[in-house]
């Protein structure tokens, strides 16, 4: 049993890797090469990256790629995309060629207040925490002001500061809940910042309360931290054709409009479904996430929690057949950033950013729900026609070919045979071993 290792911080990365290699690798030098192979050559690049988190060791490369012909409010984007999963980029792409030739998607910010709360512990009379919250909310407001002052001068900063009673939830549970506008910045540390500030405030004040000191009931502040669930920073996307534009080859608008929205009404009913209905949405809504270097947990957690909003979880889009028209929309909270974090710093961050052309955090709300909208629309499409098979283990052709150290002739001879034929792992060793033979 490997003992434990004091002050692993302090050593520089080769010494990291060495005792990782002697305690746990059996001192492979295989895997001591994979780790410094994927090292940057450019040194000062390579700092920047080992300073981003601790402990780097290496770096872990995921794909950047694009999917073009978005037409979003009339302008058209080619939107970055970093994920592994296959098909994800050329699903979007697809959907987005499209739709834009039906007018492409709608999108719009409905809203962009974020917030966060100062939880607290109180099991004395609620009138004189109410009476308290009172008289201190002006200095709590008043005691932020050096924090917020660059926030101000941008349009952002604290809005509004309320007590809420949660002990119907939990005994002895108050919470202030602050709500924020952090306009182009993702805010998690201007927020954090000032809900401790004004905790620090709450509880300076508490001491001289004589109401608190009569009862010997005291409030505490148990903790100070923003929230992932922005329901009212919100965003929807939405698309619309006449049901005779949805025909194609070997398919009738009508009936396909039928199927799809038949679909998306079992998502809305079914959880079994709707999981893996709503983690179609993500794979394209985090590939733009993480592609601009906005936090894409924190997004992740908050649109779940908002499907789950009337107490089941539910779809995330909804579809309709209204007349002579197929409609197919969603709404979803988006707390997003463009300026701090990693987006100064990451270069293909910035090269994002700038491939979208420096959108404000409200336009990228918009192109992240078009991603998640156009992700949703193409699994949906797939699923009620040819099957979502189909077109994924075409794209998961590749990566079994990559596994078989295949040449690029071998490639090409692989993916001619494997055009009008079923893609499994064992059908393609198959060929390629006789191939070899």
């Amino acid at each position: 049993m490997t003992s434990p290792v004091s002050g692993f911080s302090k050593k520089n990365k080769q010494e990291k890797i060495q005792w990782l290699v002697e305690n746990y690798l059996q001192n492979d030098p295989i895997a001591k090469q994979t780790l410094e192979r994927y090292w940057n050559s450019d040194t000062a690049l390579q700092r920047l990256h080992d300073d981003f988190v601790e402990n780097t060791l290496s770096n872990y490369y995921l794909p950047f790629g694009i999917a073009p012909n978005f037409l979003i409010n009339g302008k058209f984007y080619a939107i970055p995309m970093v994920i592994e999963e296959s098909s994800v980029v050329a699903a979007a792409s697809n959907a987005a060629k499209f739709w834009s030739d039906r007018g492409g998607f709608k999108a719009e910010v409905i809203n962009t207040e974020k917030n966060g709360q100062i939880h607290i512990n109180y099991f004395g009379k609620p009138e004189d925490l109410e009476q308290f919250f009172l008289l201190v909310k002006p200095k709590l407001i008043t005691g932020i002001a050096a924090l917020q002052k660059n926030m101000k001068q941008r349009g952002g900063g604290l809005l509004e500061i309320q007590l809420e009673n949660s002990t119907e939830k939990l005994a002895g549970y108050y919470q202030l809940h602050c709500t924020f506008e952090t306009k182009d910045a993702m805010g998690a540390n201007f927020i954090n910042s000032c809900l401790e500030s004004m905790a620090e405030i709450f509880e300076s004040e508490v001491e001289q309360y004589e109401p608190f000191q009569v009862s010997q009931q005291f409030p505490e502040v148990v903790l100070s931290i923003l929230s992932n669930y922005v329901p009212n920073c919100r965003v929807r996307a939405e698309v619309s054709c006449k049901l005779k534009q949805l025909d194609g080859k070997k398919v009738d608008g009508k009936d396909f409009a039928k199927r799809f929205v038949r679909a998306v009404d079992i998502a809305g009913v079914e959880r079994k479904r709707a999981v893996t209905h709503n983690k179609g949405i993500m794979n394209g809504i985090d590939a733009v996430v993480l592609a601009t270097g906005n936090d894409f947990r924190a997004v992740e957690a908050g649109i779940h929690a908002y499907a789950a909003k009337d107490g089941a979880y539910r779809s995330l889009t909804h579809a309709s057949i209204e007349g002579d028209t197929f409609r197919f929309w969603m709404e979803i909270p988006l707390a997003l950033g463009t300026i701090g974090g990693l987006t100064s710093l990451h270069p293909l961050v910035k090269l994002a950013l700038r491939i979208l052309e420096n959108p404000n955090a409200r336009e990228l709300m918009q192109i992240v729900a078009v991603a998640g909208l156009a992700q949703n629309f193409a699994a949906i499409r797939s699923l009620v026609t040819t099957g979502i098979q189909k077109g994924h283990m075409k794209m998961h052709l590749m990566n079994i070919l990559n596994q078989l150290e295949a040449t690029s002739e071998e490639k090409e001879q692989a993916v001619e045979h494997f055009n009008e034929r079923a893609v499994s792992h064992n059908a393609v060793v198959t060929f390629v071993t006789q191939l070899r033979s």
